[in-house]
């Protein structure tokens, strides 16, 4: 058996500094569409925290669109450090086959995955751009299964390949990824909001499935954030870019990923069927 990652702190009684393993050593996590954007920030918080890597996109040029890294092997090999380990798998989600294959070959190279996050998806229509019209009365349908495809189906495919061995192992989180948008009523992204809300309720029904093997399901629903896609692909007002100490801002992707780090170690080991927004208190309400 491996030993654990190691870090070094300082104690107030010596100033030699003292190991202590990191919060997740040990651990293989999967961030399904960390070739960029948010789910990279994610990976990258699960791997300082001592997590094995697994990054994932649909293909190896997809991390390029806008401009982040030249590839997902590029990026793999940028990130891999003395600390972590870290390898890239691609597949489209939408697609059971190519799911069997990402983790087939995941496992075979790192281990079992005991952390699965679900952050692969967008709104993201047929024509791979953001869907218009998209409102409940005024939209294409080819853009709605695109979406369903990107983040339900998806969300829930590769759930069914990966929950199984958590079960079987008795150990396992999964964080899957909705929006502000899956919990009120919005005349825009009708597509979007309708796929997030129905992750949220997955997520429950899949958190009640598990939880007598002592896996965990919760589900982290952000508010506008600003990755590289989002800053690209519509107008943003600068004030809400930095607003000082208020709240009443976009958020940042670090701010995301430190609530998935939460939900991914030991801290939250007796939360489960959860939902936080994480939108600076734009939507305050009862659950």
């Amino acid at each position: 058996m491996a030993l654990p990652k190691l870090a070094s702190l300082s104690t107030s009684d010596s100033n030699k500094p003292h190991p202590v393993a990191l919060p997740l050593a040990g651990e293989i996590a999967l961030v399904t569409g960390s070739g960029r954007g948010l789910g990279n920030i994610i990976a990258r918080k699960l791997m300082a925290l001592g997590a094995d890597i697994i990054l994932h996109d649909i293909n190896e040029e997809a991390p390029a669109r806008f401009g982040e890294v030249e590839s997902l092997s590029a990026l793999a090999h940028s990130m891999s450090g003395q600390t972590s380990r870290v390898v890239a798998v691609t597949g489209d989600i939408s697609d059971a086959s190519a799911i069997e294959a990402m983790v087939a070959s995941a496992r075979e190279k790192l281990g079992e995955i005991s952390i699965l996050v679900n952050c692969a998806g967008g709104d993201i229509g047929a024509d791979g751009n953001k869907p218009s019209p998209a409102t409940p009365t005024n939209f294409k349908l080819e853009d709605l299964y695109a979406v369903l495809d990107r983040n339900l189906i998806g969300t829930m495919l590769v759930c069914r390949e990966i929950a199984p061995r958590m079960m079987a192992n008795k150990k396992g989180s999964i964080i899957n990824i909705a929006s502000v948008l899956a919990h009120y009523g919005a005349p825009i992204e009708i597509s979007y909001g309708c796929a997030k809300a129905a992750i949220v309720h997955y997520t429950r029904s899949l958190a009640a499935e598990l939880r007598d093997c002592g896996v965990r399901a919760n589900v982290v629903s952000p508010g506008p954030t600003m990755t590289a896609r989002f800053l690209a692909t519509r107008e943003t007002d600068p004030k809400m870019r930095e607003n000082g100490s208020s709240l009443i801002r976009y958020a940042k992707p670090e701010e995301i990923a430190d609530a998935i780090s939460f939900f991914a170690g030991n801290e939250s080991r007796y939360v489960t069927g959860q939902v936080l927004l994480i939108d600076g208190g734009e939507n305050i309400f009862a659950a």
